[in-house]
């Protein structure tokens, strides 16, 4: 896949997909849910499984977090599973997008560059 199969803002590299279980599900907070994420700069798909009440979300890690995502399920009157597995999906997801967003704003170095304003000396 590349860049072009994805929404814009959405880079391949920088991808990652989340699987959220939440609570308090109705079927009218569920669609504001959806149209809310949806709606979210750096998203490129959610959906709902009524199944197992599991939120399933693909994102940019640089332009979004989970932080913004769990907002707009708390402001439709939902929320994120309290159980002990959700506690630590949710802790490593925002572990892994934290070190996304710190290595896109790494600029590389090399050893083997002359530092800026020196010259070869020959």
């Amino acid at each position: 896949m590349s860049d072009l199969d994805h929404r814009v803002g959405v880079s391949e590299a920088n991808l990652v997909v989340r699987h959220l279980k939440l609570v308090g599900i109705t079927e009218d907070n569920i669609e504001a849910i959806i149209a809310g994420i949806d709606g979210t700069f750096g998203i490129d798909a959610v959906s709902f499984e009524d199944a197992k009440s599991t939120l399933h979300i693909g994102y940019d890690a640089t332009h979004c977090n989970l932080d913004g995502i769990e907002t707009i399920i708390r402001d439709n009157g939902a929320d994120i599973s309290d159980d002990f597995w959700m506690k630590m999906k949710e802790g490593y997801y925002q572990f892994v997008d934290e070190n996304i967003r710190e290595n896109a704003k790494h600029k590389p170095w090399s050893c083997h560059r002359v530092p800026p304003g020196q010259t070869h000396k020959k």
